[in-house]
């Protein structure tokens, strides 16, 4: 990973993308929902930054993952926070890094058991080869060139920091 990567500028060039793309869509009050843990701290950065009314809303897929069994339960298991009415809601989900794509697929089982959204934009930090289903982001801080060997990860949130690790 480049030594040069600034998380304050990332974070404002997804705040504008993320801007120009609701207003494209004519979507003046979004709702955004941050998955747990550190698309939630990624979340509350643009929160901010987009200075929404809405509350933010926190998911945690933990139950939802289709390879539960496989990795396990993680020691410290947040609840979800949908704090607004998701039926017909236009929706920004946030995660820090859209790798598989198996969290998405979980975040949007959760969302829909909530209820119907109107839409679902995603908006990811990072993007990484190794999509094993079919889902993209529209809004993305960075993308990395990354092995399968190579994990990054998101520490926070006070300060905000990216770090590759190797297994």
């Amino acid at each position: 990973m480049p030594d040069n990567i600034d998380l304050q500028v990332l974070l404002d060039s997804m705040s504008s993308q993320l801007r120009g793309k609701l207003q494209h869509a004519g979507i003046e009050e979004p709702a955004l929902i941050g998955i747990h843990t550190g698309g939630v701290w990624v979340a509350e950065q643009l929160h901010q930054r987009l200075d929404l009314a809405q509350p933010l809303g926190t998911l945690s897929i933990t139950f939802y993952r289709d390879d539960f069994t496989r990795i396990g339960l993680h020691p410290q298991v947040q609840p979800s926070n949908l704090p607004f009415d998701v039926d017909d809601q236009h929706i920004v989900l946030v995660d820090d890094v859209l790798h598989t794509g198996r969290t998405i697929r979980a975040a949007l089982n959760e969302i829909f058991d909530y209820g119907r959204p109107a839409s679902v934009m995603l908006a990811t930090l990072v993007v990484r080869p190794g999509r094993e289903l079919p889902i993209d982001a529209d809004v993305v801080g960075t993308r990395l060139d990354l092995t399968q060997s190579e994990h990054v990860k998101l520490i926070g949130p006070d300060p905000l920091q990216l770090v590759i690790q190797s297994t």
